[in-house]
């Protein structure tokens, strides 16, 4: 019929072939092509039933997100009447599912009349992640096949279903073993012999109706989802859109679906997720390290230190299958660490995340050393000792004689020169950073930091093993804080001098947290922990510029010995066993003081001034990063933020931010602060050129 839909005739069963690699994605070309083929078996009179499976390794992926917003050419058919076509035939249509049928492909399955699937096979809807909901129907057929609470955990969390629970929950109607399009046609020969009824989703009722009446069920379940998906428009949706199948007939629940997919499409939240959608798939592509490059085989790894973050990133590890040795100066400090990992294991199996005979095989998958010698045969080394140059060049020159020559040493440095941990070493082009962040087992980022020096076959190898031990890579360059501390710094600093002129921490944590941030600057802290900070500034301080403004207030409260959670007491104080922040008299006191020793005269801030003096910053951070090339995209800068410090996802990270809110907005506004504030908020020259030129971040 087309290049990307075939049909061919098997004695009376039309096959209809979506061909449309890698994911047999319904874009344009593909409507008119299954329409087309439609048409025809339609017309066919010597055809029977129809068949519709996907080539290659998947049924359908679902819509090509790239034709988002671009009008069709004409003649091109709605998916959604596509699927209406489908189900109205008076001829028998079998899905033939392998591979997964997802979002838009899920959709066209539904439309079908009887649904066979391979055991490996996943189908779902998810459209959630990309801002929108199914609207070809999805919202209106699932409830129908499976009832409203399966439902609305599948659409509102867009989750993906193996094939067997698919089948019982109703999705599918059996599994087969064998060609799945050969086991359809004989379902199609099948029931067209034996005159078996032709089953609509549309035409049923008996899930549905017995949730109707009866709001309080989705009301419910908004409560329950509230807390993951605050901010978010989307999931909303999903849930008025299944309530509409409950109470509507399915000719209106569709209109109601369709109504409420155009306005989402349409909007920034949308756009924003499906540019964090396509910014992940960009973060691997590097212009001088294509994918040919040879990449070295990581069978066996080793981690420095068994504190907090060594005993994470072991975990990672042993998560991924990988076996791992960890070193540590004393045996005690080994197994008060390798305590740590058991108790969080365990944790994740109370909570029946995990089970209790694979917590014991990654147990068995870390093994423990006080001795460098024992580190001779590992492929690669993660260090993750205290963030102290001399100390940490002083273990890399051990591992350099410890190590065979081929092993990667990696750094898990979040602010120190990689270069210079480098020269401590004879083999600099097997030096790399490895930026984890904390909770390092939990959190995806994985910034590595790429070393002057670092060879292409070193950065292809940590870039893979990102993925295996199933963490989002990016790469970066060397500088201080490298790419997201360094603009996180940006955004704390300006925080800490609105506390000088008049905010408290409270209000500007609250501030943070309504734009979407899963919590302000101040509850991050004390969560991470104030001293190591505290002790990176003092460090620094005999290298910090005179003439530019610097806060105490943060060296204070430490001074205080309050380092956040661990000590009971930060910035807020927490109450025996709770994480929830508590705003403290002592530290609004101490902000008092402070401000009036240092000449400020206190003045009410207002919500709006805090949101931009934090946020405009950070933007202003990542355009010198970009001009500086230690960042390859501002999308790259994006998936750090969204990944590594929570950045909402619905606002597509900080420079896609900035271009919803205009690159001229934020210039100006930053040219305004610039002149009232001082130097740590000058424009950044590249800000200030796209701005000039009406361009957005989006246009580099």
């Amino acid at each position: 019929m087309s290049d990307v839909v075939t049909l061919s005739n098997r004695n009376g069963v039309a096959v209809v072939t979506l061909q449309n690699p890698p994911v047999n994605g319904l874009g344009f070309a593909v409507r008119t092509g299954l329409e087309a083929a439609l048409r025809a078996a339609t017309d066919d009179d010597t055809v029977q039933a129809l068949v519709i499976t996907g080539d290659g390794k998947m049924f359908s992926g679902g819509a090509d997100i790239r034709e988002f917003g671009q009008p069709p050419p004409d003649g091109t058919p709605p998916l959604p009447m596509l699927i209406d076509t489908i189900e109205a035939s008076d001829k028998p249509v079998i899905a033939a599912i392998h591979g997964v049928a997802l979002g838009g492909g899920c959709e066209v399955a539904l439309g079908c009349h009887v649904r066979l699937a391979t055991p490996d096979a996943r189908v779902g809807l998810p459209e959630v992640t990309l801002g929108i909901l199914p609207g070809a129907g999805g919202t209106q057929r699932m409830p129908r096949l499976v009832g409203i609470p399966a439902a609305l955990d599948l659409i509102v969390n867009g989750k993906l279903v193996p094939a067997k629970k698919a089948l019982a929950l109703g999705i599918i109607d059996d599994i087969v073993e064998g060609d799945i399009v050969d086991a359809a046609v004989a379902h199609a020969r099948r029931m067209v012999s034996e005159n078996l009824p032709i089953r609509r989703a549309s035409a049923l009722d008996d899930k549905v109706v017995e949730a109707r009446g009866t709001p309080e069920v989705f009301d419910d379940f908004r409560k329950t989802m509230a807390r993951r998906a605050r901010g978010f428009e989307a999931p909303f949706a999903c849930v008025d859109c299944v309530e509409a199948a409950v109470n509507l007939p399915f000719a209106e629940g569709i209109v109601t679906e369709r109504a409420r997919f155009r306005e989402l499409v349409a909007s920034d939240q949308s756009k924003a997720q499906r540019h964090a959608f396509f910014a992940e798939r960009q973060v691997t592509k590097i212009p001088d390290v294509p994918k040919s490059t040879p990449t070295l085989s990581l069978d066996t790894a080793a981690v420095i230190g068994c504190g907090t973050m060594g005993g994470g990133i072991a975990m990672n590890f042993a998560n991924a299958g990988i076996p791992v040795t960890v070193f540590e100066v004393s045996q005690e400090a080994l197994d008060k660490g390798l305590d740590v990992i058991r108790k969080n294991y365990a944790a994740t199996v109370s909570k029946r995340r995990l089970s209790q005979n694979e917590m014991d095989q990654r147990l068995s998958l870390i093994s423990t050393t006080v001795d460098y010698a024992d580190l001779a045969t590992v492929d690669v080394v993660v260090e993750a000792v205290f963030e102290d140059m001399a100390l940490k060049k002083e273990v890399f020159g051990k591992l350099d004689t410890a190590c065979k020559p081929g092993a990667i040493l990696a750094t898990n440095t979040s602010t120190l020169d990689v270069d210079e941990i480098a020269a401590a070493t004879n083999r600099p082009d097997k030096v790399i950073g490895t930026h984890f962040f904390s909770p390092a087992n939990v959190m995806k980022l994985m910034e590595n930091v790429r070393g002057e020096q670092s060879s292409p076959e070193t950065i292809a190898t940590i870039m893979k093993l990102s993925k295996a031990i199933g963490k989002v890579g990016v790469l970066v360059g060397v500088c201080d804080g490298f790419v997201g501390n360094r603009m996180l710094y940006a955004y704390r600093r300006q925080s800490d001098f609105l506390l000088e002129e008049g905010a408290l921490p409270a209000q500007i944590d609250k501030v943070i947290y309504d734009f979407g941030m899963p919590m302000g600057p101040y509850a991050m802290g004390d969560l991470a922990g104030l001293d190591v900070g505290w002790r990176i500034r003092q460090q620094q301080a005999a290298t910090r510029p005179p003439h530019l403004r610097y806060s105490t207030v943060a060296d204070h409260v430490c001074e205080l010995g309050r380092f956040g959670q661990k000590t009971g007491a930060g910035w807020f104080r927490y109450e025996e066993g709770s994480r929830t922040p508590i705003p403290d008299p002592i530290v609004d006191e101490l902000i008092l003081k402070i401000s009036q020793e240092n000449g400020f005269t206190r003045r009410e801030v207002g919500d709006q001034e805090i949101l931009e003096r934090c946020m405009y910053p950070l933007v202003n951070e990542g355009a010198k990063i970009l001009e500086e090339g230690l960042a390859q995209r501002a999308s790259d800068i994006d998936v750090i933020w969204m990944y590594g410090y929570g950045f909402p996802r619905f606002r597509g990270g900080p420079m896609f931010w900035a271009d919803l809110v205009g690159v001229q907005t934020i210039y100006d506004t930053m040219s305004r602060l610039h002149d009232e504030h001082g130097d740590w908020l000058e424009p950044a020259p590249l800000l200030k050129r796209i701005a000039e030129q009406g361009k957005g971040f989006r246009d580099l």
